[in-house]
């Protein structure tokens, strides 16, 4: 049996959205071990006491069937769950499935050679961070130099809707093309994963990231604050992120081109998994010297 929890306070305004990406982010666990389909989830739901009772019942009501629709189209459903009474409104969930040992893929067998692909970009947590500002007006003018209303508004619907993206395809394609180790990229942003992963690895390796795909402006606003959320560090949190996949490197552009294919949304190889003369106990991944950014630029391809 393989299950996890998660849960979330508010990062979006709409309530029903909010409900999908907690589903989403719930899911990933599984889908990092190339597990397709959940068995079924328990929901996790705080309603806000310091709301008004009009508020409270319209915003949980959104919250439920954001979460509830998303676990339809995951192909799951929601058997239970737990209801409390808090002062922020909290969504999250129990995902569960039952599966054989060779039903999954173990995050422990990545080999010097393989690539290393990322199904998500980076920069939703900041976006998020900055889509707040727009009603905080000593923060905004810190950037509104550099950024239109108009221009985060754009970017932020994006990024709403790829944390609300499922990793499902990414998921099934894991099996398909033979990866051997994965994650999904959440709070401790694509460096603390990657290093996560890398520490589990049963060979002795580094893995090295060299290209960072981030959305599209949020580098540049956050060179203009001196790096506060250290997007080119790595360690930037993100919510609801891609999956950190180790392919053999000759699977890698198919892998990707059958993302594109199906999802109409980019993916890319982001680094590379190296020999370490080191025992396997200093595993570890590091992000080279100015490692190329590609700026991913907002689209509606969405299914």
């Amino acid at each position: 049996m393989v299950s996890t929890t998660d849960f979330f306070f508010p990062l979006v305004d709409d309530p029903y959205y909010q409900g999908m990406i907690a589903c989403a982010n719930v899911l990933s666990d599984l889908y990092s071990f190339g597990i397709e389909d959940c068995d079924t989830m328990l929901m996790l739901l705080a309603a806000s006491i310091d709301m008004t009772p009009e508020q409270r019942s319209w915003s949980t009501r959104k919250l439920i069937e954001g979460f509830n629709d998303q676990a339809k189209k995951a192909g799951t459903h929601v058997s239970g769950g737990q209801t409390v009474r808090n002062p922020w409104p909290i969504i999250g969930g129990v995902a569960t499935s039952v599966v054989k040992n060779d039903e999954f893929i173990k995050p422990v067998n990545a080999v010097p050679g393989d690539v290393i692909i990322l199904t998500k970009p980076l920069g939703g947590q900041v976006c998020v961070n900055f889509h707040q500002w727009l009603d905080m007006p000593e923060k905004w003018q810190r950037i509104e130099s550099i950024c239109t209303v108009d221009e985060c508004e754009e970017i932020f619907e994006y990024a709403t809707k790829s944390m609300a993206r499922l990793n499902r395809v990414a998921a099934r394609l894991m099996k398909k093309y033979g990866a051997h180790a994965a994650t999904d990229v959440t709070g401790f942003g694509i460096l603390g994963h990657s290093n996560n992963l890398a520490q589990n690895q049963l060979v002795a390796c580094q893995f090295e990231i060299h290209t960072l795909p981030i959305l599209r402006g949020m580098k540049k606003i956050d060179d203009h604050l001196n790096n506060p959320f250290k997007l080119l560090q790595g360690t930037s949190a993100e919510t609801s992120g891609g999956l950190l996949v180790c392919l053999p490197a000759d699977k890698a552009q198919a892998f990707c081109q059958e993302i594109q294919e199906i999802e109409k949304q980019p993916c890319w190889i982001v680094g590379r998994v190296i020999e370490s003369n080191l025992p396997v106990s200093e595993n570890k991944s590091f992000i080279v010297d100015n490692p190329t950014v590609i700026e991913v630029h907002p689209n509606s391809n969405f299914n």
